[in-house]
């Protein structure tokens, strides 16, 4: 009986995570952040318009987040040197008066290496 203990035992140490045995932390994976606001022709902040980003040098969307209450979004991104495509995709979206946006323009951004960049998507009333 104490063999099959011992065997299964030692099964369950090769199944644990190494940094979990040897009590060492998981060394984060580095990352750049794309931090913005989007704002409506008043300058407040617009919530639930979706954020599209994808890398300069593709067509298609790599990441999609919505904006907060405080109009505010954030996205993780590979460390740099990269540059990115950022727009706010406003098909579909209303706001609670009735009234449309229009299309807001791209912004480029440029990561150099595992830093924040802050920027601000400025969209106008139809």
């Amino acid at each position: 009986m104490s063999g099959i203990v011992c065997v299964a035992l030692a099964l369950g140490l090769l199944l644990v995570p190494r940094a979990l045995r040897a009590n060492e932390p998981a060394k984060p994976k580095p990352y750049a952040l794309i931090f913005g606001t989007v704002f409506d022709a008043e300058g407040r902040g617009l919530y639930g318009v979706t954020v599209k980003i994808r890398r300069a040098n593709e067509k298609k969307t790599r990441w999609e987040v919505y904006s907060n209450h405080s109009g505010e979004f954030a996205q993780r991104v590979p460390v740099g040197p990269a540059d990115f495509v950022v727009w706010a995709d406003v098909k579909g979206y209303k706001a609670d008066d009735g009234r449309r946006l229009k299309p807001g323009e791209e912004m480029k951004v440029h990561i150099e290496g595992d830093e924040r960049q802050d920027i601000g998507l400025h969209l106008a009333w139809q």
